[in-house]
């Protein structure tokens, strides 16, 4: 297959910046680590990312960010904005590379397999992915199959419950378990009637999420959350944010984790 820039008559990218914490880390274990010069601020793993330079997120485009690591590529999840910015890098003569949202085991192989074809690593990426897929269905699902509700935490500012078509509703499905909320999509602000209404067996949070509001006591003493059958059996449960919500290479341990978590007991 000839690879992509080659049909436009471009050399094989050598400087690439790669945004998402999960694209990042999915960049590594293809073995595409050696040219990577610049990677999401909030990338954590594998370690050797975390000593390259911080270009900004995905959620908050910055030209002059992404610029200054003098990409020839640039890897950006689908809903990477503003739109303005990626203009600005075609522009400037970048070439830009959008890779799919993944919400499920198929979402999570087509954009292995994306990647793998933007980086000319096609053999790696559909062994990866076959690896992926046989890690998945060997995750033993939740028992009980609770009712969960995502809570996405930054400071006691920022709380919003996670509805349909987010990572967090589709690793909670993954895992076995039945989400909390199912009247909306996305995400909005944790109300006392919301978090109510929702009637939660679990709450699940981030690790980062849950210390942000000062731990498990002070999400409990929130307005509402007492009152549901998780905040009277003190069922809150964290999960490392990269594992919960990056859908990368270690998605099959995060699945994990969250079902172990999660999962009702007699």
């Amino acid at each position: 297959m000839i690879a992509w820039w080659a049909t436009l008559g471009l050399a094989a990218p050598s400087r690439v910046v790669v945004l998402s914490d999960g694209l990042v880390e999915t960049t590594f274990a293809l073995g595409a680590g050696d040219v990577v010069v610049g990677v999401d601020r909030d990338a954590t793993f594998p370690p050797e990312a975390t000593a390259l330079p911080r270009v900004g997120s995905s959620r908050q485009l910055s030209a002059e960010g992404l610029l200054s690591a003098r990409p020839d590529l640039v890897v950006l999840p689908e809903d990477a904005g503003p739109a303005s910015v990626v203009d600005q890098l075609r522009a400037a003569g970048v070439a830009v590379a959008t890779m799919p949202t993944a919400r499920d085991a198929e979402g999570l192989r087509a954009r292995v397999l994306a990647l793998g074809e933007a980086l000319e690593r096609p053999a790696e990426a559909e062994a990866l992915a076959g690896r992926l897929e046989e890690a998945l269905a060997a995750v033993r699902p939740a028992t009980g199959a609770p009712k969960v509700l995502f809570v996405y935490a930054r400071g006691s500012g920022t709380l919003l419950v996670a509805g349909r078509d987010t990572a967090a509703d589709a690793m909670i499905a993954l895992a076995g378990a039945r989400s909390a909320v199912s009247s909306w999509d996305g995400y909005r602000p944790l109300t006392p009637e919301a978090v109510v209404a929702a009637a939660p067996d679990v709450i699940l949070l981030t690790e980062a999420g849950l210390a942000s509001i000062g731990g498990v006591e002070s999400l409990l003493a929130m307005p509402g959350v007492g009152a549901t059958p998780a905040g009277r059996e003190r069922r809150v449960v964290a999960v490392d944010d990269a594992l919960l919500l990056s859908f990368g290479p270690r998605t099959p341990a995060g699945v994990e984790a969250v079902a172990r978590a999660v999962e009702e007991r007699p």
